[in-house]
């Protein structure tokens, strides 16, 4: 399978079948879940018929995926998923970042570390100009990686959701980086 984006300790690629043994044990660890069900299971086989099918669908928008298995280059072992995909079908100008990662790799970098790469990848060469990131309030593990990516917070509210789940109470973030902001960020202040 074709290596998306290298960083310095991990290589991002298509997610394909082959991950649903990965997949399904992301979707059983009640603390990765905890931010998106509760922390209850996601069954095997919704994972299989629901979340596979979602992880690997292309985007007319750039003729590419949007969701990418993510793997340690030096061991080989599975870290995670991380998305940039576009928001609207006919349009790759405004992307959603996104990221799951195994627990036991939390804590290492990884999820900043790809994110970067993804937004770099993103600005330089897939021709967005907007990043957009929702999370829950409460999150502030992924509020800091967003922080720490570079995005900014840009508004919180409150969806109707079909259950509430602890600290939803608090509603979700979105967070936002625009490429203008991104160069700045880059390049440094101007001289004046």
């Amino acid at each position: 399978m074709s290596i998306f984006l290298e960083t310095s300790r991990l290589e991002l690629r298509p997610v394909t079948a082959r991950d649903l043994p990965h997949l399904i044990e992301l979707g059983r660890d009640p603390e990765v879940m905890r931010h998106i069900t509760g922390g209850r299971p996601t069954p095997p086989e919704t994972v299989r018929d629901r979340v596979l099918p979602m992880l690997t669908r292309e985007y007319p928008a750039w003729g590419n995926r949007g969701f990418w298995a993510a793997r340690e280059r030096t061991g080989g072992r599975f870290v995670g998923w991380f998305e940039l995909r576009p928001v609207a079908e006919d349009s790759a100008d405004v992307v959603e970042l996104g990221y799951r990662l195994r627990r036991a790799l939390w804590g290492l970098g990884y999820a900043t570390e790809g994110s970067r790469a993804l937004l770099d990848k993103g600005f330089t060469e897939l021709g967005v100009r907007k990043v957009t990131a929702h999370t829950m309030t409460v999150n502030t593990r992924s509020r800091r990686v967003l922080e720490k990516a570079g995005l900014t917070l840009l508004r919180t509210y409150f969806g109707d959701w079909p259950e509430a789940i602890e600290g939803s109470e608090s509603g979700e973030v979105e967070y936002t980086l625009t490429r203008a902001d991104w160069i700045r960020a880059a390049t440094g202040p101007t001289a004046e």
